[in-house]
């Protein structure tokens, strides 16, 4: 027998071995890993089974007349659901950048608010949603008050409702309610 067949022999040996006892290890379990960032980062208002308290109103349709009417040819997208999440709110400007969220992060997050960067609901299992006004035409002409809500509850776990919808990976939450009268 040749060096050349002795050693394909080995091989052929060695991998069967290996093939045979790998299913035979016990698998360890490694603790899940938290997918939200940063998780040292804790919550003080609210947690996921009690919110601290509830924003926006449960709609019996997903869209507004006002988002309906801008709408082209007066379609929404279609796949809206009204739906209520829970999750902390959130700057999702910092957010995504360096995973900041929690107590220690509530006052840029309110002054990152009130300069206009976008608000976000993180929710347990990691998931990120942009939080916005729903009714489009009191939202492009700054009738909304959400923001203020949004200022009012940075950093606190809240129960949010609303018209959820997602295009390719990204998440939006609208949120019913806070037109100024």
């Amino acid at each position: 027998m040749s060096n050349f067949t002795k050693g394909l022999l080995c091989s052929v040996a060695a991998f069967g071995l290996i093939a045979i006892t790998l299913p035979a290890q016990e698998k360890k379990s490694t603790p899940a890993k938290s997918k939200i960032l940063q998780p040292q980062m804790t919550v003080e208002g609210g947690s996921y089974s009690a919110p601290m308290g509830k924003l926006g109103e449960k709609p019996d349709q997903p869209w507004s007349s006002t988002t309906i009417a801008a709408s082209v040819d007066s379609k929404p997208n279609p796949g809206a659901m009204v739906t209520t999440k829970v999750g902390e709110i959130v700057d999702f400007s910092c957010y995504m950048q360096v995973g900041k969220h929690g107590e220690k992060h509530r006052d840029c997050a309110q002054k990152c608010f009130r300069n206009g960067q976008p608000i976000g609901l993180l929710t347990q299992d990691g998931n990120l949603y942009m939080l916005m006004e729903e009714e489009h035409d009191p939202r492009r002409d700054g009738m909304g008050t959400f923001r203020q809500a949004a200022i009012d509850h940075a950093g606190h776990i809240m129960e949010v409702s609303g018209t959820e919808w997602s295009l390719n990976g990204y998440h939006a939450l609208y949120v019913h309610g806070y037109t100024k009268k």
